[in-house]
Parts: C-alpha cells; structure tokens; sequence
C-alpha cells in the first residue's frame, strides 16, 4: 500500500512539473517584447532593427503600421509583425485570407527630413560587394546554431581581436546596438531600397547611427561581444529574407 501512495506521489508531483512547463508559442514573433505578431518597442530599438530580428521588409513593417519616412518609432508603441487581413478577403485552401493586389497609389512628393532628401523609391541599382574582413569563413549559410535559431543566417568570419571591420557595400546605418540576442555588438547599414547588411560580434563600433559610409570604410574592430570566439558574423537581408553572402561576395579575399 505503501508503494502505491509513493507511486501516486510520484506521478502528481511529476505531473505539476510538466503543467509549469510552458507551452511552445506558434509564431515567429517569440522574442522579448513580442506576442501574438505584436511587438513592443524597447528603449534602444528602430523600426529597422525590429525588422531584422523578426526577419521583415522595413517598409512592410512601416506599411503595416502607418509609420512614414523617416520611421520613427516611440518607446511602448505596439507595432504589428504582419499585415491586417482584409475585410472580406477571399479565403485560401487552409482558410487563412489570400493576399489582395493593393490598388497602386501616386508616388509622394519628395520632402526633406533631417537634412537627406526622401522621395519616391528609386530603381534598386546593383550593388558590388566586398569582403567586410580578413579571416576564415568558419560557419557558413544555413549551418551552425545561432542564438538558439536553427541554421545560421550569416556566414562566420574568424579573426583577430581588433582587425578592422569594413562596409561591405555602401550604404547609411540605420541601427548600432547591442539590444538584438545573440549578435553582440552590432551595425545594421541599408544599403539600398531593398538590401540591409549586419555585422555582428564587434569589441568597438567606430561610426554613428545615421551615418552614410562608403564601401570599404572602417565601420567597427573585430571582437567576440555576444559570443565566446573572436569572429564577425556577416548577413546580408534582401527586403528581410537573409541571403547567403557567399553568393554575394567575390570568389576571393585577401
């Protein structure tokens, strides 16, 4: 009798373990400050950080938000991860709504903000990368933990501590910060309309936000903020989806 009430005992005690254990969240919105596709800005962000770590077009961000240029965002406000769907959308095979073509509107008149012209989009030119440092590409796209997410978003590049850090395109920086889980100290520059890079895991960083640098510019030194070896993790994000650098930078670096 005894070893049924401790089998039992066991079984509850267990049992009350599990119910504390909490449930898996189904959306690609589980980050601090996040739940149910909204996000609550935090003393640090921008609305181009926010779409990084949440893997979004920044314009699709401020779209959905009504944020215009320049994209300024207050500490608290709730933005939303993703569209609102439409009133009366027609349904797809798995019930969730199909995507609406949006009537085209006129482009805005250029107005200037903050000293920089900013005006209807203009066609994404090429872009011609270089290496942004020297070193050994360790971890390369899709492979390799990275702060818990399967698969690496990057490539890593292993280094010395202090070598220097270079722009790898040209381009504004829009975030530096060390807000983002898992990627240390990092820079965020837009290159284009449709290209934003990152370089992560920086001992110092050497230019100011809003800054425009130019393609091969000292932007940080080499370090291990955020991880335990000295390397750079390099991203490249065309309108949010990460890209793999690799098929973006030259065969060879020296």
């Amino acid at each position: 009798m005894r070893r049924v009430s401790l089998a039992w005992g066991a079984f509850a005690l267990l049992a009350g373990c599990v119910a504390r254990i909490p449930a898996p969240i189904q959306d690609d919105s589980t980050s601090l400050g996040a739940t149910r596709g909204v996000y609550r800005v935090l003393p640090g962000d921008t609305l181009y950080s926010i779409a990084f770590e949440f893997g979004r077009d920044y314009q699709a961000l401020a779209r959905w938000n009504h944020i215009p240029p320049p994209y300024r965002i207050e500490v608290g406000e709730r933005l939303r991860l993703r569209p609102r769907p439409s009133r009366g959308a027609p349904l797809g095979p798995s019930g969730t709504p199909q995507a609406v073509r949006p009537v085209p509107r006129p482009a805005p008149r250029a107005r200037r903000t903050g000293g920089h012209p900013v005006g209807p989009a203009r066609p994404v030119r090429a872009l011609r990368w270089i290496w942004p440092a020297q070193g050994v590409v360790k971890e390369t796209f899709g492979r390799g933990p990275l702060s818990g997410r399967p698969g690496n978003r990057g490539i890593d590049i292993l280094g010395r501590f202090g070598e220097p850090v270079r722009a790898a395109a040209a381009g504004r920086v829009v975030y530096r910060g060390s807000r983002l889980p898992g990627y240390g100290k990092l820079i965020i520059i837009k290159e284009n309309n449709e290209y934003l890079s990152a370089y992560a895991h920086n001992a110092h960083i050497e230019v100011e936000e809003g800054a425009i640098v130019r393609q091969g510019e000292v932007i940080a030194v080499m370090g291990d903020s955020g991880t335990d070896r000295v390397e750079l993790e390099f991203e490249i994000r065309r309108r949010g989806v990460p890209m793999d650098p690799l098929r973006y930078l030259p065969k060879r670096h020296h």
